[in-house]
């Protein structure tokens, strides 16, 4: 069995983690900080369930670059939320992300992980790219307009 793909990013964010939660576990709250937020100005998105409450989802369709898929809350507390994430294009793949927040110094540490299982499409795209090269520099820009968005 071969293993997942773990991509991880970390920042430091000037905001007490119960200002930086409500943004992670509400879908509607993702438009305010989201790396891939300005890909398709013509983005489709539904909502359901009560926004910030495990089960709630998100759904989107978009051209190429924003692709589609959905997302489910399965996990909110204070430091942590998890998210199922599944693309349905450009590709089909199925995602976990986790979000853990530490209260340190400052603010808030926050370290964004996405586990993606092995399968034969992504070792074979795996020789071409990197995911980590692709991803991670989105996870960069996330955790920045993360921290612009808590200190609103």
């Amino acid at each position: 069995m071969a293993l997942p793909t773990i991509i991880e990013r970390e920042r430091v964010i000037a905001a007490r983690p119960e200002q930086i939660t409500p943004l992670l576990a509400d879908f509607h709250r993702w438009v305010d900080w989201s790396p891939w937020e300005g890909t398709d100005r013509d983005l489709q998105r539904s909502y359901e369930g009560v926004p910030g409450v495990v089960g709630s989802s998100y759904t989107w369709k978009g051209n190429r670059k924003a692709g589609a898929g959905s997302m489910v809350l399965t996990r909110s507390e204070p430091t942590v939320v998890d998210v199922d994430l599944r693309f349905t294009a450009p590709f089909r793949s199925t995602s976990e992300a986790a979000f853990r927040l530490h209260a340190v110094s400052g603010g808030t540490r926050v370290v964004w992980t996405m586990t993606t299982p092995q399968t034969f499409m992504s070792r074979v795209m795996g020789k071409v790219l990197r995911l980590d090269d692709l991803i991670g520099k989105d996870f960069e820009k996330g955790l920045a307009q993360l921290d612009t968005a808590a200190r609103r």
